[in-house]
């Protein structure tokens, strides 16, 4: 069974910085596509960005310019540096991978990232 454990998050003042990671159980060379999403409390879970496996990367427009999506294939490992953290910034954050961009086979279980003076 294909495990995804995101680590990394917890509570951070506004203007502060976290690093998210995503351990994956297999391979994810072979995974075309990995993303992060999150889900605020109330809201429905929506996209934060992805990343090709030829690198190419994708943001939504809240978080392009302090968000920074990366993997690391010979760790298995995919990370997102998030920087000038914002209340609304506040959810939780999943890792996602699988073969199409916006279309996940795998998923984490998610990791609360909080920003809050």
């Amino acid at each position: 069974q294909v495990q995804l454990v995101e680590s990394g998050g917890g509570l951070v003042q506004p203007g502060g910085s976290l690093r998210l990671s995503c351990a994956a159980s297999i391979s994810i060379s072979g995974l075309y596509a990995m993303g992060w999403h999150r889900q605020a409390p109330g809201k429905q879970r929506e996209f934060v960005a992805s990343i090709t496996s030829g690198g190419t990367a994708n943001y939504r427009d809240s978080v392009k310019g302090r968000f920074t999506i990366s993997r690391d294939n010979a760790e298995n490992t995919l990370y997102l540096q998030m920087n000038s953290l914002k209340p609304e910034d506040t959810a939780v954050y999943y890792c996602s991978g699988g073969n199409f961009l916006g279309r996940y086979t795998y998923w984490g279980q998610g990791i609360q990232v909080t920003v809050s003076s």
